[in-house]
């Protein structure tokens, strides 16, 4: 029988890159890896369901997933990010994120502002959201939110939602973006996963936490969470036929990351430009463990049980999601031999 052919629509990632290359391959498919960023991915897939697998947002799938898109899930999550360094300011509207006050202190100053958002479901803003909930005390409905393109004008909603009348949301007019009003001082604050044009460029654009790094790795010392942004799913189309494939990606992309993780603990030469690459990840190893970036449904129960709760919460999804009803049942299960 002639391999299945599969085609993958994924990030360039390290993680991955033995899957684009051909150094581990998918038993039983002949996979055809589509480098892409994520936004023109997640775009593609619930649009027009153009790939056979793909990368998408967590809270896409969440949301999706409810309305009953064709998409099945694997525990494979190729984007991983803290959020922290994803919150900005207006520093003469929010002094705190320059004035040298507490994290707690510069957070608790967002409630009552106005946040810009290029989405509300975004994945980065929906863990931003329940973060400065539960570890800042800003309830997700004090601030005011606009919503629009972050660098480009025209953004909106890919997956239409219904929120209550606590969640004060409006777009921003249609030839504006969200990075030139944060540093006009038209809105607050932002919500992003991407920086803005204007960080770095406008002395009134500034990271609301100073020590943003210093505030994720002790977020991670309480919780133990590394917030996870996308997962893999694989459109019914083609696990419905062929369900085995849940398992041999699994398998596969498990592999590809075994090599990312070997190349990054290469002393003799580094495998990426930047100097202190192999202390860095000897230092992830000591803080989070060797295998810091898990599959798998079981070492990411308690990230997954999380953002179920974040995603109900604000209203994404009318109910919280199990972590088991999430995935297809062959990626969860094992044997022994």
């Amino acid at each position: 029988m002639a391999p299945l052919p599969i085609t993958l629509a994924c990030g360039p990632y390290d993680r991955t890159r033995a899957l684009a290359d051909g150094r581990v391959t998918v038993a039983g498919a002949d996979l055809r890896y589509i480098p892409l960023e994520p936004e023109e991915i997640f775009f593609r897939m619930v649009t027009n369901g153009e790939f056979d697998v793909s990368e998408m947002s967590m809270a896409t799938y969440f949301v999706t997933r409810e309305k009953g898109a064709p998409f099945v899930g694997i525990p494979v999550f190729p984007s991983r990010m803290f959020r922290h360094t994803g919150v900005y300011a207006n520093t003469s509207r929010m002094p705190e994120a320059v004035s040298g006050v507490s994290a707690a202190a510069a957070a608790g100053a967002l409630a009552g502002k106005t946040v810009g958002v290029a989405e509300w479901q975004l994945t980065a803003n929906v863990w931003i959201r329940g973060i400065l909930a539960d570890h800042y005390g800003v309830p997700v409905a004090s601030p005011c939110y606009r919503t629009g393109g972050l660098n480009a004008p025209g953004r909106h909603e890919k997956v239409a939602l219904s929120l209550p009348p606590e969640i004060r949301i409006s777009p921003i007019g249609s030839g504006q973006t969200l990075s030139d009003l944060l540093a006009a001082g038209e809105i607050d604050a932002l919500y992003t996963p991407r920086a803005p044009e204007s960080f770095g460029k406008e002395a009134s654009v500034a990271r609301l936490f100073a020590d943003a790094r210093a505030e994720e790795e002790r977020y991670f010392a309480t919780t133990g969470i590394f917030p996870i942004m996308h997962v893999i799913v694989i459109h019914e189309r083609v696990y419905e036929k062929n369900p085995w494939i849940a398992r041999e990606l699994m398998k596969s992309f498990s592999a590809a990351k075994q090599v990312a993780y070997a190349e990054l603990a290469r002393g003799a030469s580094l495998s990426i430009s930047l100097p202190f690459a192999l202390e860095e990840y000897e230092a992830a190893v000591a803080t989070m463990g060797a295998d810091y970036w898990a599959y798998g449904l079981e070492p990411n129960r308690h990230v997954l049980s999380a953002f179920a709760r974040y995603a109900a919460d604000q209203h994404l999804v009318s109910k919280q999601f199990a972590p088991e009803e999430l995935f297809a049942p062959e990626a969860g299960e094992s044997f022994i031999v």
